[in-house]
């Protein structure tokens, strides 16, 4: 396959999880036949992008019923709502400004923007997600982002100064039109973040549930820095985050425009070097400890079922379907996923078909295994259960398996 990023031939494979739906794609019933797609991601050995081995069409992807809505989540909203004010204050934003997101979802952010007085636009293709964002009085456009639709925007609102991009970066086919598009949405002394998953904390915390179709490439520093090059960015500034198993949040500009860069930036292009991530053993090696954790997992869910004993997940996470999925678990072996999202419940998770309940089925069933699939946010998770209620054991099992 060609590289999404330098068209270069990627022929050494990253790792290979089989054929699987996608991950978001909940079912309302049980279907008679359903769309599985290799699962298989490589890694470029010329720039080291690593990327999924197939395109599905993002309209396939993302449709009107995606069911991922942010503001589920309130470590993520504290998260975006710290953000929102430290940025603010840092870039100086006022009513004068105007601020852009990019895959603002359910305005779980722009709405922070919006309470102080700032005008704000934000991008989501996905309908159900947008109508929400309206509601909050948040002007969106639901198209997907690109240097077509940047220059469709430039016709009727002003640059921006502050764009924002988070978790998004991934899920783009076309990176550098994505990325093209950034850079001629941006006011000449603008700021574009950008916050994705980093390659290095995924490879080195085994965090492989998190390869799915909607993530069509798997980024370091390197490549990203890279990419803005390309596209006349500079990257000045870098925050690691703890959000999604360890992220970072870059700060970038125009290459022209006069600001310092910090020594973050080469901390981090340095760790990812030593770290070997320019080396394509790291990456080759990968699977086989993968392939480790598969065979532990399965002899510990067999053992419980081998018991009698009962199985309850949950959180109805893209990671957990790739998870699933992977292992081949299905709804004979764990009864129900629980959810808080309304969007989600009384579906089927793709490939495994387990059935999606409300937070309270945990209290109703009382299994004896609970299985937290969204690891990132167990801590935020057990917090919210009723141990009087519920007196099984939690656990999860990513990177190693721990029974609370």
């Amino acid at each position: 396959m060609k590289c999404r990023n330098c068209k270069s031939e990627s022929n050494f494979t990253f790792l290979d999880l089989g054929y699987a739906p996608p991950s978001n794609a909940y079912l309302n019933s049980k279907p008679v036949f359903e769309n599985y797609y290799p699962l298989k991601t490589m890694v470029c050995n010329n720039c080291y992008l690593v990327q999924t081995s197939v395109d599905l069409p993002p309209t396939e992807l993302f449709t009107s019923e995606y069911a991922y809505l942010s503001s589920t989540s309130s470590s993520w909203l504290k998260h975006s709502k710290k953000f929102s004010d430290d940025i603010i204050d840092r870039l100086q934003l006022d009513n004068s400004s105007f601020v852009i997101e990019i895959a603002c979802n359910d305005g779980y952010l722009l709405k922070n923007f919006i309470e102080k007085g700032i005008n704000c636009l934000g991008i989501e293709p996905t309908e159900g997600a947008a109508a929400i964002a309206k509601d909050k009085g948040i002007s969106v456009i639901t198209e997907f982002f690109g240097l077509k639709l940047a220059k469709k925007i430039s016709n009727s609102f002003p640059k921006a100064n502050l764009i924002c991009a988070n978790n998004v970066l991934a899920h783009v086919p076309d990176i550098n039109d994505f990325v093209s598009g950034i850079s001629y949405a941006l006011s000449d002394n603008g700021t574009v973040t950008v916050e994705f998953p980093h390659l290095y904390r995924l490879i080195k915390g085994m965090q492989f549930d998190t390869i799915y179709h909607e993530h069509f490439s798997y980024l370091s520093l390197k490549v990203v820095n890279d990419i803005f090059k390309k596209n006349r960015l500079k990257i000045y500034d870098i925050d690691e985050l703890d959000t999604h198993g360890g992220s970072l949040r870059v700060y970038a500009s125009h290459d022209n425009f006069n600001i310092p860069i910090s020594k973050s930036v080469n901390n981090i292009l340095n760790l990812e070097k030593e770290y070997g991530m320019f080396k394509m053993d790291l990456y080759l090696n990968f699977s086989k400890s993968v392939k480790k954790i598969k065979f532990n997992i399965n002899r510990f869910i067999s053992s419980i079922i081998l018991e009698n004993k009962s199985i309850g997940g949950y959180g109805a996470a893209a990671k957990g379907n790739t998870l699933l999925n992977y292992l081949g678990i299905t709804n004979d072996a764990i009864n129900f996923v629980c959810d808080n999202s309304i969007f989600k419940q009384g579906k089927l998770l793709p490939g495994s078909h387990i059935i999606i309940k409300n937070h309270d089925f945990i209290y109703d069933s009382n299994p004896d295994y609970l299985i937290i699939f969204p690891w990132n946010i167990a801590d935020e998770i057990i917090q919210n259960i009723d141990r009087k209620k519920f007196t099984g054991k939690i656990v999860t099992l990513i990177p190693d398996i721990k029974v609370f």
